[in-house]
């Protein structure tokens, strides 16, 4: 066996085992950043910091606070906000509570939220403001089951014994721990592998929402799985703006407890630009409407300036891309990168006067991009490519914990998916679908085995469609 499957078998039977064993390891270590708005509402964000310690006491009062309010193991907590840390302490204090996490997304209808609270049994609510909780107070006589409404930001909420604050609910978690010390430990030392973890609501073309159950193993093998990848290290610095309800966002957090490195989070997708510069990413997860956004407004900017600017702008969007597929053709055939002296020397030119400005747009430290959720036009990727900005591609689902197959490092190849992660097996059946099988496969849809009969064999096998 080699040292990957190792150590992805020996992986611990949670993300919430794995989140102890971080903190335990690297207490002192910064592991969250996140914007705070100027006080003033004018002028640029300040940006905080949060250690893997300091994160923990924070995930272990929302834990602490959610058994206080009778939380018990695999009961689900339903979080609708917009990415931001305080959904990822959420998340982890739901696990490290025993629970299971229903996502919904903040731009969902009260209909649409209502049917989601109430076919995932969800017991309390973490809602994002005051908009998301008057989704809910909308529907509570279709909600029996929905004990409390724990707000994030309560401003415009009215609260009272139905609707708290989170800095209630980690007030309450705070007390409730210095009578249980041991609390937090004791419950995620009784999470099994098989226990749901996540529930996440996939939309359907027709008829209501189905929800995906995601076990705990499943997080646990992909946080080992993408760690085992090597394309990000402890000393990475991860920009994570995508919704955490998708699972694409939401296996990132689980890569990034395994190995340890900064995430800055922000979802305001209308602050991308400006943060980029600030964060100084090392490496991020993009859709890839947010590629051709950004290259058609460098487009535009481009031809703004005047007939010759927009004319150096296409011939250097045309070496980008000779470039980038000359050197993935070499380092195909020859396990190096090496491109034709006047090809060089004029990729040499145009990032002088293209390729330079647009990194340092990304913040100058971008080593890699991971792109997914749907295809990337290739001739898109490889203008990236070329530009020295690598986009790697992979795929997956909501049924297979988002990442089941990504682009190698260096030797990746724009327009393809990569090779499955270690771990996932793949199967091409007679008639040219797709079949998975392995940790990160779904244990079903939520009350509806006729449907989980429909996509997944009895020995594991899961039709993509």
């Amino acid at each position: 066996m080699s040292d990957t499957q190792t150590l992805i078998e020996n992986r611990p039977p949670s993300v919430a085992a794995l989140f102890l064993e971080r903190v335990a390891a690297t207490p002192d270590a910064e592991a969250y950043r996140y914007p705070v708005p100027a006080a003033s509402g004018q002028g640029p964000d300040e940006w905080r910091s949060l250690t893997w310690g300091q994160a923990a006491e924070r995930v272990y009062a929302i834990a602490a606070g959610l058994i206080e309010l009778g939380i018990e193991s695999e009961q689900r907590v339903a979080l609708a906000s917009s990415t931001r840390v305080e959904w990822i302490l959420a998340d982890l204090g739901i696990m490290c509570a025993g629970g299971a996490t229903t996502t919904v997304y903040p731009q969902t209808n009260a209909d649409e939220s209502s049917f989601i609270l109430s076919d995932s049994e969800s017991r309390v609510l973490i809602a994002e403001d005051a908009a998301q909780v008057a989704k809910a107070v909308e529907r509570r006589a279709e909600l029996p089951a929905l004990t409390k409404v724990v707000v994030i930001d309560p401003a415009g909420a009215e609260t009272g014994d139905w609707v708290i604050t989170l800095a209630e609910l980690e007030k309450r978690g705070t007390a409730y721990l210095e009578q249980h010390p041991e609390l937090i430990k004791e419950r995620v030392g009784a999470i099994t592998r098989e226990q749901l973890a996540t529930l996440i609501y996939t939309s359907g073309t027709t008829g209501r929402p189905k929800g995906v159950r995601l076990p705990h193993d499943n997080w646990a093998y992909m946080a080992r799985a993408i760690g085992s990848t090597d394309l990000v290290s402890a000393d990475d610095v991860q920009y994570l703006w995508l919704p955490l309800a998708h699972v694409f966002g939401k296996v990132l957090t689980s890569g990034q407890i395994e190995v340890g490195h900064v995430t800055a989070v922000d979802g305001r997708v209308d602050k991308i630009i400006e943060n980029l510069p600030v964060v100084r990413p090392t490496y991020m997860a993009a859709v890839p409407r947010i590629f051709e956004k950004v290259y058609n407004g460098v487009a535009a900017k481009a031809r703004e300036g005047g007939a010759a600017k927009y004319k150096i702008f296409q011939w250097a969007a045309e070496v980008a891309r000779e470039y980038a597929k000359a050197s993935q053709d070499s380092f195909r055939r020859t396990g190096t990168a090496s491109v034709p002296f006047a090809l060089a020397a004029k990729h040499k030119a145009a990032d002088a006067l293209v390729y330079g400005k647009l990194r340092e747009a990304f913040g100058g430290r971008l080593r890699a991009c991971v792109s997914g959720a749907s295809a990337l036009a290739p001739e898109i990727g490889y203008f990236f490519a070329g530009a020295g900005i690598h986009i790697l591609e992979g795929y997956g689902l909501t049924e297979t914990s988002a990442a089941s197959f990504v682009n190698p490092g260096e030797a990746y190849r724009t327009g393809t998916v990569g090779k499955p992660l270690p771990g996932c097996e793949v199967r091409i059946a007679d008639d040219g679908e797709i079949l998975l099988r392995g940790p990160g496969v779904m244990e079903g849809y939520h009350q509806q085995p006729e449907k989980t009969a429909e996509v997944l064999e009895s020995d594991g096998w899961f039709h993509t469609g």
